[in-house]
């Protein structure tokens, strides 16, 4: 599946505006310590954090994920999205809670 097609089945929103939606998001990641994504994150996961400042890019690009998920609709600083588009990273919005966001991943079959 597709970050368009997660975002679709979802119901996010794009934050990141021209960025290219066509990553495959192979697994999900739900966690908001930096150290324990930097070490157990993998190429393709969708990260869902309600953190928000620019090391969120730099743990994402690290890895490559496909994307990350912001839930709860917590404001993202234009800096942090910003750097994202700058490195290529896509970030979502959500109004959903995290648990809600995890359920759908795997409603959807990610991370099976």
């Amino acid at each position: 599946m597709t970050n368009a097609q997660l975002a679709k089945e979802l119901g996010l929103k794009l934050l990141t505006e021209g960025i290219n939606e066509s990553a495959e998001v192979t697994d999900g990641c739900v966690c908001d310590l930096l150290s324990w994504v930097m070490a157990r994150g993998e190429a393709g996961m969708a990260w869902i954090t309600v953190q928000t400042h620019l090391n969120v890019v730099a743990v994402a690009c690290l890895h490559d994920f496909a994307c990350v998920i912001v839930p709860e609709g917590i404001e993202v600083p234009q800096p942090t999205i910003d750097k994202a588009k700058e490195e290529g990273i896509v970030i979502y919005s959500s109004a959903q809670t995290s648990y809600a966001l995890c359920c759908g991943l795997c409603k959807l079959g990610i991370g099976q």
